[in-house]
């Protein structure tokens, strides 16, 4: 039996009839991780590596939509990795997912260097001069970049990948030059990138991105992602996305 704590909820990820735990105080889950499980490319027999994995919804999701033959978790807060972990029992997932309490930081002392086929990142938007921090300091983290920076991230995908190792990150489109810089000082070129719009005449809130070890420069643009319908639906491919 899994232990749910008082503060904690069991919410359904509409996908193969798996659940996750969330705290409705803390951070949970939005749909900028189901946007990244749904652009990242996961081949059969790959290992993948999710940084900053929160309450563990992605490697989840990559369990359930693709082929991969393990998925890793890396979360800096214990009481988020111990709740994803429980996540993982609670959908049986306990031989494809394994989550690690660790700071993204010291993925050098983690793990061998070249050991993940894929790396995925949904990682803090907001530097310390962006927004507002909230006061409940795990949001905190989770959101803005106090415990870590965009380059340690980019700086550990780099480490954990091989040449030709795959790197998928959502991000907030106004980064996406500092974005680039820092992803080619590690080596991670940029190959695919996609533009998420609320609206189809609005700007977009959010940007996915797909780099490559040692590639080559080019780079397609995809055609934008569009969020809602005019009457506040989700669109058809969104609802495709979440496995609908």
């Amino acid at each position: 039996m899994v232990q749910i704590q008082e503060d904690e909820r069991i919410d359904d990820l509409q996908c193969k009839g798996y659940q996750i735990i969330q705290k409705p105080q803390g951070f949970c889950f939005g749909i900028d991780a189901v946007l990244l499980s749904g652009f990242a490319k996961v081949k059969r027999g790959q290992k993948v590596l999710d940084l900053c994995t929160g309450s563990g919804v992605i490697p989840i999701l990559l369990a359930a939509k693709t082929n991969g033959e393990q998925f890793t978790g890396l979360e800096l807060q214990e009481p988020y990795a111990d709740m994803a972990s429980r996540s993982v029992q609670l959908n049986h997932l306990e031989d494809k997912v394994n989550i690690v309490c660790g700071d993204v930081k010291d993925v050098k002392g983690l793990f061998a260097p070249a050991s993940f086929s894929v790396v995925t990142v949904n990682p803090p938007y907001m530097t310390e001069h962006h927004g507002l921090t909230n006061l409940y300091e795990p949001k905190t983290i989770a959101r803005h970049e106090v415990a870590l920076s965009l380059e340690d991230v980019i700086a550990a995908a780099s480490y954990a990948l091989p040449v030709n190792g795959n790197f998928f990150m959502i991000h907030k489109p106004f980064r996406v030059a500092e974005i680039f810089r820092v992803m080619k000082a590690y080596h991670l070129e940029p190959k695919r990138m996609r533009f998420v719009h609320p609206y189809v005449d609005k700007e977009p809130t959010m940007v996915l991105i797909e780099g490559i070890k040692c590639a080559k420069e080019r780079i397609t643009i995809e055609s934008p992602l569009i969020v809602y319908e005019k009457d506040g639906a989700y669109t058809d491919e969104i609802y495709q996305i979440y496995g609908n």
